[in-house]
């Protein structure tokens, strides 16, 4: 049986055979039931999620559900993460042991269909590219016919990669890992020629390398990777809840409202920053939020832009470009509905 039916197959049964109570109860009441989170990201994935030896989370998805703890709960400290590799993601939400999905995950047709998930809004824009060897001089993508490449397993990258080197006419041997921290010895180690994911994450990989200068991120990017959180399907509720901690985020950086000004913005006489903070308005009943949410996301966490920054951007040490993720007004693709 081909491997991504077999995973649709499996993903299928998880959900049927998930408790009644996950898929009945309010995902938001269980949370606060529990006084905590339960929040999937990646194994191990720096600018997105990766634990420190103290098993401190950072990265872009970490903080993402600290924000929809801080929404929740009002703290952002709630949280337990959960690590899980691409295979074991999509499977781990749909039975309820994680209650929303934050793992560097493209949302897709078929998953957001079939698979019982819905994804919320696109936290990182992103597109795969190929990493090589800085010593055997490929400039590009198109070069590479017949190269062996390191795939991580369940994930876009092994169509993708097929339609690539298909529609180029070109062919390879494809060396497939199930971590990303495997691909990476595996690449080092000369087991491939090149690697092969999403760009984000070459730039994290690299990282990892003995020496990052010997690898090379080729320019081409050969597909659409759209990373958003997922939550189950059937509690719309949560899922706006979800949807809107993003959007609250990126509201507050177009309004200029950061962490460290946002006590002195309840101040102002904007209407919109005044219903981002719940000075007016009365809108996080509609959440089933009391008036403070987005407040407690932006003190506690902070606006998507200085998310970004410390984890990915120029302050980091992957120093990637806001490019797609910027703000609309600022030529990005990242924009919010209005809190009203």
């Amino acid at each position: 049986m081909p491997t991504t039916r077999l995973r649709l197959l499996t993903a299928l049964l998880a959900l049927a055979l998930a408790p009644a109570s996950v898929l009945a109860e309010s995902t938001l009441d269980r949370v606060k039931a529990k006084g905590q989170l339960v929040c999937g990201v990646n194994t191990g994935l720096p600018g997105f999620s990766s634990a420190d030896e103290r098993g401190n989370w950072t990265g872009l998805d970490a903080d993402f559900c600290r924000a929809v703890a801080a929404a929740a709960l009002g703290n952002a400290t709630k949280v337990r993460f959960t690590p899980l590799t691409a295979k074991e993601r999509l499977t781990a939400l749909q039975s309820g042991e994680v209650d929303v999905l934050a793992r560097n995950t493209t949302w897709t047709l078929t998953r957001d269909s079939a698979l019982g998930v819905h994804f919320t809004a696109v936290t990182y824009y992103d597109g795969q590219g190929f990493m090589v060897p800085r010593k055997l001089g490929i400039k590009g993508a198109r070069e590479l016919d017949g190269a062996s490449v390191c795939i991580l397993a369940g994930t876009t990258t092994e169509l993708n990669l097929a339609d690539y080197f298909r529609t180029h006419g070109m062919s390879y041997q494809p060396v497939v890992f199930d971590t990303g921290d495997q691909t990476v010895r595996g690449f080092e180690s000369g087991r491939c020629d090149v690697l092969t994911s999403d760009q984000s994450q070459l730039y994290a990989l690299r990282i990892k390398l003995a020496d990052p200068a010997s690898g090379v991120i080729l320019p081409e990017v050969i597909s659409k990777e759209p990373l958003a959180p997922a939550v189950r399907q059937g509690d719309d509720a949560w899922f706006n809840l979800v949807r809107w901690t993003h959007f609250a985020m990126l509201n507050a950086e177009e309004l200029g409202v950061t962490a460290a000004n946002v006590d002195e913005m309840k101040a102002s006489t904007n209407p919109e920053i005044r219903r981002l903070l719940g000075i007016e308005g009365g809108l996080g009943r509609g959440l089933g939020l009391g008036e403070d949410w987005a407040y407690q996301i932006i003190k506690q966490v902070g606006n998507y832009g200085e998310v970004f920054e410390r984890n990915l951007g120029k302050g980091s040490p992957l120093g990637i470009d806001r490019g797609q993720n910027a703000l609309w007004r600022d030529g990005g693709l990242q924009y919010a509905p209005p809190v009203r």
